[in-house]
């Protein structure tokens, strides 16, 4: 997501939320999520975001993301929020410690997007959802109260918008995750990386190539695509002979890099 965020600076004039607000949706230290709060400001500009290019501020310094957010809870239907799939998977896990906050993050999202006359939101797969929702939000608002919102596009890479984890390949990767080979962390260090991708699951078959069927080497492939900017068919040229040692030596590098 990052890196197409970077790269669109050139094009549009970016807006990046740091989401506290959304955060304490889960139970937080508050001395940790402080800390947590200066290091997302700080992996966005040395990822290569750039103040001067596009605005960079803390969710709960805005106030109007939580009154409009207010405003939208009060004719969203219960309905909408329940077919939510984020909801789903997060209360199955969290059980008895589910918060009402939770079940109406997509409320406070679709504010966070519409507070600001948005055109294109750059999401992953697994964000596409939420996109949609804020769309029917402003969609209804606008039939009700007349044309105030603007309906935004999601704008989801060609490639990489799904990635799964290194531990689990049928899971999207995710820094919640408990298990720790499943994501690749910006903070981790080139031998914490290394060490993850050489225990990535991949099968019991040895050609190297984009299978979907294969969803452990196919995750592995996808990865390495992205970070060399290499075609597929150039990759599985490339790779033709070699084992999966030699793969992920080798993704573990441009991954580092």
């Amino acid at each position: 997501a990052m890196k197409q965020w970077v790269v669109s600076q050139a094009e549009f004039s970016n807006i990046f939320c740091i989401v506290d607000l959304h955060a304490i949706t889960v139970p937080q230290d508050p001395q940790v999520l402080k800390v947590k709060i200066r290091e997302v400001a700080g992996l966005l500009f040395a990822a290569g975001i750039d103040w001067q290019e596009s605005a960079v501020f803390l969710q709960s310094q805005v106030s109007a993301h939580a009154e409009l957010a207010w405003i939208l809870n009060c004719f969203i239907p219960t309905g909408w929020m329940k077919r939510m799939t984020q909801f789903k998977e997060k209360s199955e896990k969290m059980k008895d410690e589910v918060s009402v906050g939770l079940f109406d993050y997509p409320a406070l999202m679709a504010a966070d997007i519409l507070l600001y006359d948005t055109d294109l939101v750059p999401v992953g797969e697994d964000q596409k959802q939420h996109v949609e929702f804020t769309r029917d939000v402003a969609q209804r608002f606008n039939s009700i109260y007349g044309e105030t919102l603007k309906v935004p596009e999601p704008q989801i890479p060609k490639v990489g918008a799904r990635i799964m984890g290194l531990d689990d390949p049928t899971k999207k990767m995710s820094k919640s995750e408990d298990n720790s080979v499943h994501a690749v962390n910006l903070l981790d260090s080139p031998e914490i990386i290394r060490s993850k991708i050489a225990r990535a699951t991949t099968d019991s078959l040895r050609e190297i190539r984009f299978d979907e069927n294969r969803p452990g080497i196919y995750n592995l492939l996808v990865i390495y695509e992205l970070f060399s900017g290499l075609a597929r068919p150039d990759i599985e040229r490339h790779f033709e002979g070699k084992g999966y040692a030699d793969f992920k030596r080798e993704l573990a590098e441009v991954v580092v890099e």
